[in-house]
């Protein structure tokens, strides 16, 4: 089966179009230890932009981690649960 050149690109749109990772708050883990989650799962942040989000997700409710392409989004999200954090993804 062959793919037509309008469906292709679609398909390729879907996979780079940018996808918000979104830190949520939670009361259950420190300042610290979310500022070292997100450093680990994240490792082009300084320390400044970890404290930043972090920082947000405490007085907002949500912060924005890093836009990219969806399966580096997953990717981050899957990490930043690895450490009990609540994170998400939605495209934008």
């Amino acid at each position: 089966m062959t793919t037509k050149p309008l469906e292709k690109l679609e398909q390729q749109r879907q996979l780079f179009d940018p996808y918000k990772v979104l830190l949520h708050n939670d009361d259950t883990h420190g300042m610290h230890e979310v500022v070292e989650a997100l450093l680990k799962s994240v490792p082009q942040l300084s320390q400044e932009e970890a404290i930043a989000i972090m920082e947000e997700a405490h007085t907002q409710g949500v912060a924005l981690v890093i836009s990219c392409p969806l399966e580096h989004a997953e990717m981050y999200r899957d990490r930043l649960q690895s450490f009990g954090l609540t994170a998400t993804i939605e495209k934008g």
